[in-house]
């Protein structure tokens, strides 16, 4: 197998070969279709994530076919097509797995962050945590859906029924969201950064109300908020925007610090809330209504061995919606 390999934070990844892995009990092989680039990836790349497994495979927006399977996997076959999230592995034990909120497992695996990710050819998997995807839709469009669109189902869950929401930062999770939202019948507003008109384009484009900087004020109060961009200091502004006990949800699994704001801000039964992973469930409920929604994903297509490329871009925002590496 080959691999874009992260050896120490900070620095380019590195094209590697490898020896073929085999899966173990309750694990299948993967052959790596494609595999979006996150957000995420960049803070793992950063060295912005503490203590990821070192080197690591970066990775975890992975469509790709199963190849081996491990012993006691019974419900994929070779040849199915399946998606990889982020989160890769749950303990099954703890308090949280019992309840149900496996997300917040204290014993948890991530892929492209504690175990080897889809920057690569092959991927070893959890079986448990491979989603099947069937056969609609094609393999870059779909990459994203595995963390943009599933970390975008939930922060939206999270962020209640009301009509008019508000996105704070319109990258792959938000314009998918976007999306989501506009089919379940909600008025959506677009924040991007302060001047960044094509975005703003972009975003009326998929049907979104209003789009302006994130430093100005919506033309109307908004019932909730979403925060996918990984700036602190959009956390007292969404407050200002959103109504008596609206909701405010920061969706990322980084933010640089939130600045200090007078209690004001969330008087009034106002709630700020985050979102951390996602679970098996939140997988099965949205891949399910895929189909039914027609999301336009908006890609750019990178090869693998330009995965630095790709993760620059990213950082630099120099693409609309979701960056795709294929092999």
């Amino acid at each position: 197998m080959k691999a874009m390999v992260l050896n120490r934070a900070g620095t380019p990844l590195e094209w590697t070969e490898l020896p073929d892995r085999a899966p173990g009990p309750g694990e299948v092989r993967v052959k790596v279709l494609a595999c979006g680039v996150c957000r995420t990836d960049l803070h793992v790349v950063d060295g912005e994530l503490p203590d990821p497994k070192s080197p690591i495979i970066p990775g975890h927006e992975i469509v790709g076919r199963v190849d081996a399977i491990g012993a006691g996997v019974a419900d994929l076959e070779i040849g199915d097509r399946v998606g990889i999230p982020w989160l890769g592995h749950t303990c099954g034990v703890c308090l949280y797995c019992r309840e149900q909120r496996e997300n917040l497992c204290d014993a948890p695996q991530f892929t492209g962050y504690t175990r080897d990710g889809g920057f690569a050819t092959s991927v070893i998997a959890d079986a448990r945590f491979a989603f099947p995807l069937g056969e609609s839709g094609s393999d870059v469009s779909l990459a994203p859906l595995l963390c943009a669109g599933l970390i975008g189902w939930r922060s939206l869950k999270i962020a209640g029924d009301g009509k008019r929401l508000g996105i704070y930062g319109f990258g792959a999770a938000g314009h998918i969201v976007a999306q989501v939202a506009k089919w379940q019948g909600r008025a959506v507003f677009a924040f991007t950064r302060p001047g960044d008109t094509r975005t703003q384009d972009f975003a009326r484009s998929l049907g979104v109300i209003w789009a302006g900087g994130s430093d100005e004020s919506p033309p109307e109060q908004l019932d909730a908020a979403i925060i996918y961009a990984t700036a602190g200091d959009l956390v007292p502004m969404a407050l200002k925007a959103v109504r008596k006990s609206g909701r405010v949800v920061c969706a990322g699994i980084h933010m640089s610090d939130i600045p200090s704001f007078p209690y004001e801000a969330l008087w009034e039964e106002r709630q700020l809330v985050s979102v951390a992973n996602l679970t098996r469930q939140d997988g099965i409920d949205f891949l399910g209504l895929v189909p039914k929604i027609g999301i336009a994903v908006k890609t750019t297509v990178y090869s693998l061995q330009n995965a630095n490329t790709a993760l620059d871009d990213l950082r630099h925002g120099r693409f609309d919606g979701a960056a795709v590496l294929v092999p």
